[in-house]
């Protein structure tokens, strides 16, 4: 009965998908399924720190907006011209601010406790702090001055962009090291301030730091891992073949690129939900659940519960990492100011509640259905309210009104369809075992 129920609700999405093909475009079509693969690679990542371990993170937004960055770092070519204005005074800077920080943990660890460890951190990191900027500063003005209009940054490495997708899960575990080793050991409500505090940052220094990745001026050109509609359009062995089988050339090139998007997409999907899967049927992933359900149980067996939640949590963060970067290779281009937690975050958590936590497999129905109800309820709203109001006089207050309110239409249907989960399935709809 569960495999027939499991099967019926995917079986569902497709239908969704494929009826969206028919009567919208299969250009339309493709793109939720495309955003459904990637949202699906998010809600497992979450899903992994609170289906399984219980870990409160409210900071996916940050974990995605660095994988993106690191589309940048690796893709993109270089800028000559700005290594050569201020990337050595770059490097410089971040190993001072380094060496500050080895300074004043040093010092705390070796001053006797009083006032003369207090005011020699105080001076160590002042002192640091000066220094680093007057490097810091000058460089970051060279950079920026390079043509601005254009690049104004250091550029990549020019490296394909598929070797983006792990140096982002790679980029996101690194911060989650990082937040984990401060944070981990707070209650929860403690640690969804801190990582929603910290997601908060990381997006404000992509905004902010131009010569990073541009801030606010947007990297556009990402090199993609499939081919460009117009190369395809200008394939004389392309075009014939598609004009023979009487098929629109500029359609059917964009059909075939988002194809193969979804084959890329779809292989990283597997391997992660196959990892996951493995993960959660192991040793330990019982052993995580056992934290999850009794934390003061785990720890009097002998379980380093802080040790165990650093791991998880570094895992998740990494493929909400790696997701990051499929997403902005998707799009083309990295653009800061579209990082938002109503988007990036609060989506992906409705994504596992509905499809039900704990589950993976309910993840990825998850991460399906909400965004195909995300990007499908406004123009079936539309729809629906040019109906109603059909009959009524135009310039009516009521009707204007009622067309007005579409708009808002998203954010109700995702507190409607929270509602009836919870209420008629609470474990969501394919809950865990």
């Amino acid at each position: 009965m569960t495999h027939s129920k499991n099967i019926a609700l995917f079986a569902g999405i497709a239908g969704l998908i494929i009826l969206t093909g028919f009567m919208q475009s299969w250009n339309s079509a493709l793109l939720i399924l495309n955003m459904g693969l990637i949202s699906a690679i998010m809600a497992i990542g979450v899903n992994l720190q609170w289906g399984i371990a219980g870990l409160f993170n409210v900071g996916i937004m940050g974990f995605l907006a660095l994988g993106g960055l690191a589309t940048v770092f690796v893709s993109m070519e270089p800028v000559p011209d700005a290594w050569r204005a201020g990337g050595a005074g770059i490097f410089l800077a971040l190993a001072l601010g380094v060496l500050t920080v080895v300074a004043t943990i040093f010092a705390f660890k070796t001053l006797p406790k009083g006032r003369l460890r207090t005011i020699g951190m105080l001076v160590i990191l002042i002192t640091g702090f000066f220094v680093y900027r007057a490097v810091f500063d000058p460089a970051v003005e060279a950079i920026e001055a390079v043509d601005p209009a254009v690049t104004g940054y250091l550029g990549g490495l020019g490296l394909p962009v598929v070797v983006a997708w792990p140096v982002g899960g790679l980029l996101a575990a690194g911060v989650a090291w990082i937040i984990g080793k401060t944070a981990l050991g707070l209650r929860s409500d403690y640690l969804a301030i801190a990582t929603l505090g910290i997601a908060e940052i990381i997006v404000a220094i992509m905004k902010n730091e131009d010569w990073l990745a541009r801030g606010v001026k947007n990297v556009i050109g990402l090199p993609r891992p499939v081919p460009y509609e117009v190369d395809l359009q200008s394939s004389a062995s392309f075009v014939e073949r598609v004009q023979s089988y009487g098929l629109d050339v500029t359609t059917t090139s964009s059909i075939l690129v988002k194809l193969n998007y979804a084959v890329l997409f779809a292989l990283f999907l597997g391997v992660i939900f196959a990892m996951a899967q493995l993960a959660l049927n192991s040793p330990w992933g019982r052993m995580m659940r056992a934290i999850r359900d009794n934390e003061t149980a785990a720890e009097a067996m002998g379980k380093n519960v802080t040790k165990r939640h650093l791991q998880i949590f570094i895992l998740g963060s990494a493929i909400c990492g790696i997701a990051g970067a499929m997403m902005t290779t998707l799009d083309g281009q990295l653009t800061p100011g579209t990082y938002q937690p109503l988007r990036f975050t609060f989506l992906i958590w409705v994504m596992v509640i509905v499809g039900g936590s704990g589950s993976n497999l309910g993840a990825v129905l998850g991460g399906f259905l909400i965004w195909f109800l995300w990007v499908q309820v406004e123009p079936m709203g539309y729809f629906i309210m040019d109906i109603l109001t059909m009959g009524m006089t135009d310039g009516s207050p009521l009707k204007e009104h009622l067309l007005d309110s579409v708009a808002h239409m998203r954010l109700l249907t995702m507190g409607v369809v929270l509602l009836l989960v919870l209420r008629f399935s609470p474990r969501g709809l394919i809950p865990e075992k």
